[in-house]
């Protein structure tokens, strides 16, 4: 439907007689079959629309303060949706003569044509725009939406009361995914409005990460096997959200198939173009539709709409050339003179006729009324606009006007393009308080009602929710509002629908999208080790730091464990232990020799070395305490090389005592030189150089290369090794190689010394206790370096104690055994006596 505003000079003349009543019919009747019966339906909206836009201009030429003196009239023509008749339509209008002649104007009367408003629909209002463009007549459409319109170089003159396109896709796009959606179905119609629209949803969706399973168009021709081949689509897919882009007469057939065939567990998302439409009203519809939401243009309020509309009537309505459709709709009758009606021989059925008695008073407006005037009001709007132009132009100021030399135009005799600057920059409030105004591209705000179709438990009625509203002039954030308490899903269902192709992957694992799908569709891999994901549906895990390690179900970093042998663990705790024990043993032995100082068995090899190396074992089991805890720089610098100058002289030690006993048993002879040897300073030098020797090695290698705390992290999962490095390795095997040394020359010695006297001589002792130190430290090497972290420690710490408690028990215990035991063989007369025996055998 299109109107043509034109105004007049004459104050008093009846708007009603400026109204061409033509020969078209606005009421797109259309021939319905059912059970044999044929009847024509009226759809009510467009004579809404039409009722809204002569209600705006009777208010316009009721009110004094705009074009006072002038008079609006109107002419409208209906396209019936064809493209072909609305171009028909507009050179009727340009011409002004029955016959359609481009490029001539037949002015029969004073009227100066205005401008244009309509088309309601995309497809009739882009050729009209193309061709009132060339003449610069304003065009405003309370119904068009598409996106093209917009511009400004093809449709100079377009302008509209409804928003852009362009809004609607990242609105229903943020509306996808406030839902959580990923995977959406369209289908679109085969026109300028579904065809664009439905590619730049696509686009827009696409570059928020919501991918499209399927997008199917609708041909204007559809036949059932395409419709049926669709539908097959839409029940394989497992998408559950589906958004219609389409006109609401394109998409019908398809949703009346959809109906009968029951496919009820799909959720419909819905343009603004047909949200509200009337086609949807039947039973089937509203069980399949059940729960579908979208965008609606915003609805408005009409003050005095209700009272204009009671007072139709054929009768005081002559040039209304709808009214007898309306009244027959309103009222369930028929004229029977009416050649809209189909002739009661053409069907077998009783009609009630219409007598014109009926009262308007009865009639429910809320039918007239149902979807709360969106369209209409913005014809409403519309036809305000255009007058508020010619105000305007009316009030320009001859000294200040936007034209050459600051001239205005001549309400009288105006240029389409001199109107049309005036539309473009009007501003005004209508009664409802809302704005009405054009950007440059004659867009007014984009401001959308968020509409929730719910049908009754009974499915008898259904109505429209509104359940939340987006306003493009709001501030960022407080832009859209969803009151989700109101909203409810096909089924009545109040739980919100997936509709994902793969579920979100958890913390602690990264989407691996599938090969030759879309990116949505995706398998949830693990993190490796050592790597988390903090959020859902991470793209990629990444790295703790060094410190730090993946908890178990790694979606965060913990700190790692610090791990070193520390007193209060079990390990940490049975050495210290042992080592505490063998220390308390030594000093008791130690404590045994200094009470019994005096008696043959202590005296006898060299009293003062026993005291030393006793003394230098206490030390060396105390050695492992330095091993056991927290690794510093100080105890790591004291560890190896402490144990190793300990051991050094212990060792020593043994073998100036060995030496010792040699030379006491081959200097008994008055005139050997070796009696010079027997006393103090020989063993004084063997263990001064003994020891020395093993000094000089550390020293070297805490010059060189000195041992460090070391944080190892890689070693062990999730654990960091807390270590003392020897720095040089090198100079550790040379340590321990010396103290090899030592220890083999020891027992070299004492193994030659085996045959002297049993009595006095403990070089069968020191050699089994070399034996021991050999062995042990022999079969360390292998196993410190086949063990890390604390069981290196652990290692080494058995190791000390080992040979040094193989040295206790070796040359000590015997000794100990006797005094402590066998008191009686503790005398010089005996050690003697078994000496003589000893000959004597």
């Amino acid at each position: 439907m299109r109107e043509e505003l034109v105004q007049d000079e004459e104050e008093d003349e009846n708007m009603q007689d400026n109204a061409a009543t033509g020969d078209v019919k606005l009421s797109n009747m259309a021939k319905l079959q059912d059970n044999q019966e044929y009847f024509y339906r009226f759809i009510i909206e467009p004579y809404q629309n039409l009722q809204a836009t002569v209600f705006a201009i009777t208010e316009v030429n009721q009110n004094p303060h705009i074009l006072p003196n002038f008079t609006l009239g109107f002419k409208m023509f209906d396209s019936c949706l064809s493209e072909v008749k609305a171009l028909g339509g507009v050179f009727w209008m340009l011409t002004g003569a029955e016959k359609e002649v481009p490029n001539y104007r037949c002015q029969k009367s004073q009227s100066q044509l205005s401008g244009f408003i309509g088309d309601y629909q995309s497809n009739t209002a882009v050729p009209m725009a193309r061709v009132l463009g060339l003449y610069r007549y304003p065009q405003i459409s309370h119904g068009s939406t598409i996106e093209m319109l917009s511009d400004k170089r093809q449709f100079p003159s377009y302008m509209r009361t409804v928003p852009n396109d362009k809004f609607q896709y990242p609105v229903l796009t943020r509306l996808i995914k406030h839902f959580g959606w990923n995977w959406i179905g369209i289908i679109a119609s085969d026109n300028e409005y579904g065809v664009l629209g439905s590619q730049n949803l696509k686009k827009t969706l696409a570059n928020s990460g919501v991918c499209v399973d399927y997008l199917k168009i609708l041909p204007l021709s559809s036949l059932k096997a395409q419709r049926l081949q669709i539908i097959e689509i839409i029940k394989k897919s497992t998408v559950s959200v589906i958004v219609i882009y389409s006109t609401r007469m394109e998409i019908m057939p398809l949703m009346e198939e959809i109906a009968e065939q029951n496919v009820t567990d799909k959720n419909w998302m819905a343009t603004t173009s047909w949200i509200v439409s009337p086609v949807f009203s039947n039973k089937q519809s509203w069980r399949t539709l059940n729960g579908t939401f979208g965008l609606a243009i915003r609805r408005g309020k009409i003050p005095g709409l209700s009272e204009f509309i009671h007072s139709l009537h054929p009768s005081s309505s002559p040039d209304d050339i709808f009214v007898r459709s309306f009244w027959e709709y309103a009222f369930g009758c028929y004229w029977p003179t009416d050649n809209n009606t189909l002739k009661l021989q053409d069907v077998n059925a009783t009609y009630m006729l219409c007598t014109g008695e009926e009262k308007m008073d009865n009639y429910d407006l809320t039918k007239f009324n149902l979807y709360d005037f969106r369209y209409g009001y913005n014809s409403y709007k519309a036809a305000y606009a255009i007058a508020h132009g010619l105000n305007d132009m009316l009030l320009c100021n001859s000294s200040s006007g936007p034209f050459v030399n600051k001239s205005c135009a001549n309400i009288r005799d105006f240029k389409p393009w001199q109107l049309l600057h005036y539309v473009k920059n009007v501003f005004f409030k209508t009664s409802d308080g809302d704005e009405v105004l054009f950007d440059i591209n004659g867009d007014p705000p984009a401001i959308y009602d968020i509409l929730n179709w719910q049908a009754s438990p009974d499915g008898n009625t259904s109505k429209y929710v509104h359940i939340g509203h987006y306003d493009s002039h709001a501030p960022s954030g407080q832009d859209i509002f969803i009151n989700e308490s109101l909203n409810l899903w096909q089924g009545g269902s109040s739980k919100v629908p997936r509709s994902v192709c793969s579920e979100s992957c958890n913390p602690g694992t990264r989407k691996a999208v599938r090969r030759g799908e879309p990116i949505c569709c995706f398998d949830c891999i693990p993190c490796s080790k050592g790597e988390i994901s903090n959020q859902t549906d991470a793209s990629n895990c990444f790295r703790c730091p060094d410190m730090q390690w993946p908890n178990e179900i790694q979606d965060m970093c913990i700190q790692k464990l610090l791990d070193f042998l520390s007193y209060e663990e079990a390990l940490g705790a049975g050495l210290t232990g042992s080592a505490v024990a063998l220390s308390i043993i030594t000093a008791s032995t130690f404590c045994t020799f200094v009470k019994h100082r005096d008696t043959p068995i202590v005296k006898a090899n060299n009293r003062e070395l026993s005291y030393l190396i006793l003394v230098f074992l206490f030390l060396c089991f105390l050695c492992p305490l330095v091993f056991i805890g927290k690794p510093t720089e100080p105890n790591c610098l004291l560890r190896q090389t402490g144990f190793g100058m300990l051991f050094s002289l212990c060792v020593s030690g043994i073998l100036a005592k060995t030496i010792i006993v040699v030379i006491a048993f081959k200097a008994t002879n008055p005139y050997s030189n070796l009696r010079k040897y027997v006393g103090y300073r020989t063993p004084c030098y063997i263990v001064s150089i003994g020891t020395l020797i093993q000094v000089t090695i550390c020293i070297i290698w805490l010059t060189i290369s000195p041992p460090f705390p070391d944080m190892n992290m890689k070693l062990e999962e999730g654990k960091i090794i807390l270590q003392c490095k020897e720095g040089s390795e090198i100079m550790f095997y040379c340590m321990l190689g010396y103290l090899g040394l030592l220890a083999s020359v020891c027992f070299v010695v004492a193994f030659l010394a085996r045959a002297l006297p049993d009595s006095f001589n403990e070089t069968k002792f020191i050699s089994f206790s070399m034996i021991v130190f050999v062995s042990v430290w022999l079969s360390f090497i292998p196993a410190y370096i086949s063990t890390t972290g604390k069981y290196m420690v652990a290692v080494e710490i058995f190791a000390i104690m080992a040979s040094g408690a193989g040295i206790l028990i070796c040359i000590f215990f015997p000794k100990c055994y006797i005094i402590l035991m066998r008191p009686d063989l503790n005398t010089r007369g005996q050690l003697l006596g078994s000496t003589n025996v000893s000959k004597k055998k």
